[in-house]
């Protein structure tokens, strides 16, 4: 869940709030880094370019792709009975429409930095643009309409909707996705990840927490490497799910589908995230009243196997382990145990449930 954190920017807090931004830079994976990228990319990025963008989605086409984000979540869940209502979902898709409005606001206004030298040229393939304002400014502009907009969902008549929250935002971000020339994917793509990532992963918080440790400190140098880490533990633990469990099976399809995919590695950097988060805190307080409870809503009210959250506990654990050398596995691992023992405890007490699940989420 987003919480409202105030940053007091010192030089550690300011190392991790780089870190935190770096997720956010433009992405050119899927696209040919031609002379003509260049071109179209400073055309879509200028004042006038920005506000075609803006007029395009901010009325007709975000409010339709809101319903639907909404229609398209509301259907993943129906087979939780009375899950939201009809006046709730249109209250909820309200908000949603909100989010984004401030979104496409924000986006139009910002101006993209594009830093070339002639060892980082468009020609030789590397580029470096600047996707979002600076990430405390963004953080605090979205931070009131994302917390009314959970409020939402935290009000609803059943307590399993605040998980239909992250799915609705991902429905509507790949609706809004589909309406987009390939250079506005490119610079619209980081707001869509961010707003995703910030109602769920506490990237803001593991930032504030840095300002009690000296920049030279173990602790802030280990938070630090993991952080640059966790895309590729993310992917690594996901694989292994994947050749581990080849027939775990949702009600969005199989484990491999890229959704499915999406919506995996962000959940396994937000488990990374609220580590460093209890780490740093010296407190296992975030995942034990969060993120453990987070799951249990999945594994009671959505049906996902027990073995299924086991072996992710299981896989992260060994795999962040990979990464640490002698002195940083006596600092970290006894946060990665009492996080195993956390979700052991929990499958102890929901154990005489396990055999209703259905294996879907």
């Amino acid at each position: 869940m987003l919480k409202s954190v105030e940053i007091i920017k010192n030089p550690s807090v300011e190392r991790l709030l780089k870190l935190w931004a770096r997720r956010y830079t433009l992405n050119f994976s899927d696209v040919s880094l031609e002379k003509s990228l260049h071109t179209n990319l400073m055309t879509t990025a200028s004042p006038e370019g920005r506000a075609l963008t803006y007029a395009k989605l901010k009325n007709n086409i975000l409010n339709i792709n809101c319903q639907m984000g909404c229609i398209q979540a509301k259907t993943f869940y129906s087979y939780i009975s009375n899950i939201i209502d009809l006046n709730e979902a249109m209250l909820i898709t309200q908000f949603a429409f909100r989010v984004y409005k401030k979104i496409l606001d924000i986006y139009e206004k910002h101006s993209v930095e594009i830093n070339i030298s002639t060892k980082t040229t468009l020609e030789n393939k590397r580029i470096f643009i600047l996707g979002i304002p600076e990430i405390t400014e963004l953080a605090y502009s979205l931070e009131p309409i994302l917390l009314v907009f959970q409020e939402q969902h935290v009000v609803s008549k059943d307590w399993r909707s605040l998980g239909f929250m992250t799915t609705q935002l991902n429905f509507t971000n790949q609706l809004i996705l589909k309406k987009l020339t390939p250079t506005e994917k490119i610079l619209l793509t980081p707001y869509l990840k961010f707003v995703e990532e910030q109602v769920a992963i506490p990237w803001q918080r593991v930032c504030a927490a840095a300002v009690k440790y000296e920049i030279d400190s173990p602790e802030l140098n280990l938070v630090e490497q993991m952080i640059l880490a966790t895309p590729k533990i993310a992917e690594s633990v996901y694989q292994q799910l994947v050749e581990l469990l080849p027939n775990h099976h949702s009600r969005r399809g199989e484990l491999s589908k890229p959704d499915i995919k999406h919506s995996c590695l962000r959940d396994l950097n937000m488990f990374q995230a609220y580590l460093w988060l209890c780490f740093l805190e010296k407190s296992m307080a975030s995942i034990e009243t969060e993120l453990l409870p987070l799951c249990v809503m999945v594994v009671e009210g959505v049906g996902i196997q027990w073995e299924m959250t086991e072996k992710w506990c299981q896989l992260l654990t060994e795999t962040i382990i990979s990464h640490l050398n002698t002195e940083q596995k006596t600092l970290l691992c006894p946060y990665l145990q009492q996080m195993q023992h956390l979700f052991l405890q929990e499958r102890s007490r929901l154990g005489y449930k396990e055999e209703l699940a259905e294996g879907i989420i």
